[in-house]
């Protein structure tokens, strides 16, 4: 028997497993969205001749944007003004090392790949694959600092000061 207090029903495991599940999935749509912006932004730059360094910085910003109004407002269910202490700022700090790894990677990847002396076509396609591969292996540890940290379970309950009241 579940006790009540204060009109609350206290949530139980499965409850808090099935929500964590359900914004999981919400916050991996969420990337699949940013990241089709991104990919249309890489690849305009990299298709016209862009470095794979600028190509994938601006992917990344161009996803950034979408990611942080979407990711707020549906996975975690904030409205109205973002904080910037609570929310922008860090915010910016976990999706902008994510952006780093990536931009790192998809650099990485177009210098390895430029003595190869490949048609552009295909420069082009493995650059594209190092970024997507990029994000991928990010998003698990993005989701978690957001969670833990920006706007879920540790950011929503984190009093701001430890004072007894």
């Amino acid at each position: 028997m579940t006790t009540v207090t204060n009109g609350v029903r206290p949530r139980t495991t499965d409850e808090t497993r099935r929500r964590g599940w359900a914004r999981l999935a919400r916050a991996a749509a969420t990337s699949v969205a940013a990241t089709v912006v991104s990919q249309v932004v890489l690849l305009a730059v990299l298709a016209t001749g862009g470095a794979a360094a600028l190509a994938s910085t601006l992917a990344w910003a161009a996803g950034a944007v979408l990611n942080f109004v979407v990711t707020r407002r549906w996975v975690w269910g904030r409205t109205g003004r973002p904080r910037l202490r609570r929310e922008l700022l860090p915010y910016l700090v976990v999706i902008g090392l994510g952006g780093l790894a990536s931009v790192g990677l998809t650099t990485l990847a177009g210098s390895l790949l430029t003595p190869l002396d490949l048609p552009h076509f295909w420069w082009v396609v493995l650059v594209d694959g190092a970024y997507v591969a990029s994000y991928a292996l990010v998003f698990v540890v993005k989701f978690t600092l957001l969670d833990r940290l920006v706007f879920g379970r540790g950011a929503a309950r984190t009093p701001a000061t430890t004072s007894p009241s």
